[in-house]
């Protein structure tokens, strides 16, 4: 009796490297990967994917040991070190160290978007991007502070509120040398100096320097008052108008006057109380 045939594949728990078959497939059969049963037409495929489950990655980069799976990502990596962008955009020219930054980018002129979330059908440009945005779907905050234990979605946000901790300020004004910990901060910052006002009101072109003051412009059009008072129900157009009614309710007076320390409800109350020291200081 014949034995019988040992398996060509050991199991992606093995400590030797898995090997696929040799040869090309013809059309008819194809190869399979013994773990996740994926299918491919080339025995140096299913090889190059086996690395995905055995964590082997023999190509080793000479100037920081970085270590791939893939010759290709070898390749693309070491233009970080020489500087070489081989792959340029045909419609802006800018070019790319990798063959797929290009086709990524290449997105942002012709609006592709082929990656579409299964359950809100939005789409992304980027695979990345829709990964992140099924977080909202499933709650999924994997990104821990390990200071507060505050969890986020994506990383970047976890980056930015450690520095809440730290204190560090990396964004800093060329202008004034004002420091910000978020880089979005400083470009609404650099207006002042600018004074772009990129945002601009539909109905009557009124210009803002930020999005959220044009928001709360186009509320004098609406006449939408999303900002109601739990204790009479009234409501408010801004949030901080909102604030000032609470005061009312409870009596707090957090305007104080820096002149005669008199306090008061309302920011327009300590604004016309200020104009009577500028009256006085006239008389004499």
């Amino acid at each position: 009796m014949s034995r019988e045939r040992e398996p060509r594949h050991r199991t992606a728990g093995s400590s030797a490297s898995v090997r696929a078959p040799r040869g090309v497939c013809n059309g008819k059969k194809r190869l399979e990967c013994p773990v996740c049963e994926k299918q491919f037409a080339f025995g140096c495929q299913l090889e190059t994917h086996l690395r995905i489950h055995t964590g082997e990655k023999p190509f080793e980069c000479p100037v920081c040991r970085k270590k791939f799976n893939r010759n290709g990502h070898l390749e693309g990596h070491l233009r970080t070190h020489t500087g070489e962008k081989p792959f340029e955009c045909t419609v802006c020219k800018k070019k790319f160290t990798q063959s797929s930054y290009l086709r990524k980018h290449l997105r942002t002129h012709t609006g592709e978007k082929p990656f579409e979330c299964t359950v809100c059908r939005q789409r992304f440009t980027q695979s990345g991007s829709l990964r992140t945005h099924l977080r909202i779907h499933t709650g999924e905050k994997p990104f821990e502070c390990s200071v507060c234990k505050m969890k986020f979605t994506v990383s970047g946000s976890l980056r930015t509120h450690l520095r809440t901790h730290t204190g560090e300020k990396p964004f800093e004004c060329t202008v004034c040398k004002k420091k910000f910990n978020e880089s979005g901060d400083l470009r609404k910052h650099l207006r002042i100096h600018t004074r772009e006002k990129p945002f601009e009101c539909t109905v009557c072109k009124k210009k803002f320097t930020q999005s959220c003051n044009l928001r709360k412009h186009l509320r004098t059009h609406t006449g939408e008052k999303p900002f109601e008072c739990t204790v009479c129900n009234k409501k408010f157009a801004r949030s901080e108008h909102l604030s000032e009614n609470v005061h009312i309710h409870t009596g707090k007076k957090p305007f104080e006057c820096t002149v005669c320390k008199k306090k008061f409800v309302q920011s327009g109350q300590l604004r016309t109380h200020l104009l009577t020291h500028t009256k006085d200081t006239h008389r004499e």
